[in-house]
Parts: structure tokens; sequence; C-alpha cells
């Protein structure tokens, strides 16, 4: 498919000239297979385009993004009225009050809110937050676990000092007694504990949260006056219609959302409880676009779509079909597929596939056909994907299922990921 990538190609030999490394951050295709395009023209509904004009099935859905659908009418119309009247303004418009009712009125633990640009802005500031709060400076947070790419928090260390990640103790995910030790570690030093939805870390398994884990966390909050943080930036909205927590009876102080909460226009937030109102009024956060009108106007029709239709049953139940439909196909290929995390969000990863080589032809295959997948990070659904887009998927796979049996025996390793089995870092 690579040949044909004409314009794809020329883009990116103009971005390497103006652009470090040519793209940066999650949206660069570095670490996919090499005939993945890096540059979009255009999305309808479930589908992109790319700038060589092939059409996808996109399991992406702009890594979380899009919940009803790329260009959805009603909620682009509502983005396109605001503009004529005013989006970057002096001051905030009334749109920011109604919002925040929004919000506080879907959310439960949630009292107030406060907006932001990206999930790194609503994480930050939920730090900031819980340390005014406490007076304390020790967070608590899971190994691997993703919360933006600030210097607190990034993955990659490059450019940053060890200074700008110390006061963290890192425990290990759904383990009670690693998060219990890691309290006792931190002392009377605890300002917060950040919890990821379930556990979405790249490369490896997701898994759902242990109710134990979770009940624990809260407890040891309420026991040292710490806050609790749920992460809910990129499952907000994909897996309840309140914080994702809420699913197991447990309510955070604070819980960061993005990505969805607009349907693609930049907008995130962070949600509180009334213990944590007056110290989020005294940290210093802005930015010249943070109060931008329209994109509050898409995210009050997207919250409308979230209290008013089946969005959230619709996509859970397709993608328990592809989770059912994939694993049929799986077996009957001789293959054994891991699929992990909730179906909204689903992962594949085969065994015995260390270095992802069999994931990479995989997804490579599964692109040909005309469905674009991830080969290490989990995918989403989106409410704009219907039963034949499902079928269209399980077709696909029935044919790149055949065609990775075929290649699996002579396949390679792939150099771009040899940092899984040689313990180098991406």
């Amino acid at each position: 498919m690579i040949g044909a990538n004409s314009r794809d190609r020329e883009l990116r030999a103009r971005a390497a000239a103006v652009i470090p490394g040519g793209m940066y951050g999650h949206q660069s295709t570095g670490l996919l297979p090499d005939d993945y395009p890096q540059f979009f023209a255009r999305g309808d509904g479930a589908h992109i385009w790319d700038v060589d004009g092939r059409r996808y099935l996109d399991l992406m859905c702009a890594y979380g993004p899009n919940l009803f659908g790329y260009a959805n009418p009603g909620i682009d119309a509502a983005y396109v009225r605001q503009l004529g009247l005013g989006d970057t303004l002096t001051g905030p418009t009334a749109l920011i009050v109604e919002l925040a009712e929004a919000f506080v009125a879907l959310v439960g633990h949630a009292d107030w809110a406060m907006f932001c640009k990206n999930g790194t802005d609503a994480t930050t500031m939920a730090l900031t937050t819980a340390r005014a709060h406490t007076r304390r400076r020790i967070v608590i947070r899971a190994k691997g676990a993703y919360h933006g790419a600030a210097p607190w928090c990034v993955p990659r260390p490059a450019g940053t000092l060890d200074s700008d990640r110390s006061h963290q103790i890192v425990c290990d995910y759904n383990d009670v007694a690693s998060l219990e030790a890691a309290v006792a570690q931190a002392g009377d030093d605890l300002a917060c504990i950040f919890a990821a939805p379930f556990k979405h870390d790249a490369f490896i398994d997701q898994a759902e949260p242990d109710p134990a884990y979770a009940r624990r966390a809260r407890a040891l909050c309420d026991a040292t006056g710490a806050l609790l943080v749920v992460d809910d930036v990129r499952a907000g909205l994909r897996l309840a219609r309140d914080c994702s927590w809420s699913r197991i009876g447990v309510q955070p102080d604070l819980s960061t959302w993005g990505k969805c909460i607009a349907n693609g226009h930049g907008l995130s937030a962070l949600l509180g409880n009334d213990k944590a109102r007056k110290a989020a009024a005294t940290i210093y956060v802005t930015g010249s676009f943070w109060y931008q009108a329209a994109p509050m106007a898409a995210a009050l029709e997207t919250l409308r779509l979230v209290r008013d239709t089946d969005y959230l049953e619709r996509i859970v139940a397709l993608g328990e079909r592809l989770r059912a439909g994939l694993g049929e196909r799986a077996t009957a290929a001789g293959f054994s597929l891991r699929q992990t995390g909730p179906v909204t969000m689903p992962l594949f990863l085969f065994d015995e596939d260390p270095d992802l080589r069999r994931g990479f032809c995989f997804a490579s295959e599964m692109l040909e056909r005309g469905v674009y997948t991830h080969p290490w990070h989990n995918m989403f659904l989106c409410a704009a994907m219907t039963e034949a887009d499902i079928e269209t998927a399980l077709d696909a796979a029935e044919g790149a299922f055949a065609a990775l049996k075929r290649q699996a025996p002579t396949l390679s390793p792939v150099p771009k990921l040899a940092f899984l089995t040689t313990g180098g870092t991406r």
C-alpha cells in the first residue's frame, strides 16, 4: 500500500523540514506500521479519508474525541452558530455557566466545574488543586498510567528534570498492598491519589478496576485527608454517563475530562466536590483560549445527546458484537487473540507475540481492507457506528487473519519496537 501514498509521502517530506521529527506526540505514526498514513483529509461519521483519498472505518476515533461521529450535524451546527456570535472574547459568554451547570447535573460527585483545553491542563489543575487544598506535596499514581504530557507526568523524560517528577510515588494498579505501602511511604505529606478509570497502559493488556482497590483508595484518602482524583480524560462518557468509577460505587473528590466532551472541539474540564472548592478558587490557572464559546456550545449539545439518547447502550452492544466476532474468527484461523478492556475501548493483542510482529501484520492487513485499527493502543467505538460497520470490520478481520496465517512463519521482528524485548525506552 505504501507505494500508493504519494500525497502522504510528499507531506511527510515537507513536514520533516519544518516540524521536529516530522510529527510529534501520539499523532505520530513513528511506532505504527510503515503503510499507515500520517495525514488525513476529512472525517464523516465513523469514517476518515487520508490525503490520498482512501476511506477507512476508524476504530481510533481520533484517539477518543469522536463520540457522536465526525462532522456531527447538530453538534457542529451549535459550534458554527456560536462562531457567528463570538468565540474568543474579552470575557466568557453565558455558555460557561450553562456548561458548568450541565456537568454538575450530570456527574454525581461534581459541585463545580472549571474548563481548559487539553487533558494535560485538567490533570495538572487537579494536582495543583489537591496540593492547595492539603498544603502537601506527594501524589501517588499507578506505574505506567498516562496522565498527560506536562513535565510532572510525561512518559518520555527528554528535556525534563528529575525534580519535575519529585514528590511522586508509584504503585501497581489494582494492587491494594502496593497502594497501602505507597500511602505509608507518603506519611503526612500525601496530597492526592491519581487513579485511571481502568488500566489502559500502552503495549500491555488492559484491566478493569478492582472494586476493592477503588474502595481502598477512597478510604485511604478519607483517612489521610488527601484527595482522590479519577482521570477520566480518555474514558469519560464511554463507560458511563457519570464518572467512570461510579460504575463500581466509588466517587472521587476531583475528576478530569477531555477528548470527547465537545465531540472533538477543543475543550477539557476539571470537576470537583465542595471539599475542594475553596482550593480550586485560590489556584491561578488560565489560558487565552480556555474560555472560547464555540466549543462550549458544542459541549452543551454533546451533553444533551449523552442525556437524551441511548448512545452508550448502542456502542456497548456494538462492542460486544465486535469482541465476539473477532474471537470467533481468530479461533477459526488458529490464533489466540487477547481482547481486553471495556468493549467500547478495546485492545487486541496476540499470544506469543512479545515484539508485536503479528499485531503489526494484522493491523496492516486491516488497513488494507479499509479498517483503521491500532496494534498496541486501546481503540474507541463511537455512536455513529452501525451494525453494518461492525460486520465490515469482522469481514476485514477474517481476511486479515487469513493473510496473517500465511505470513506468520516468515514474519521478522519489528525494528521500531525492539525496545519491547530489549528493555530499552521508546
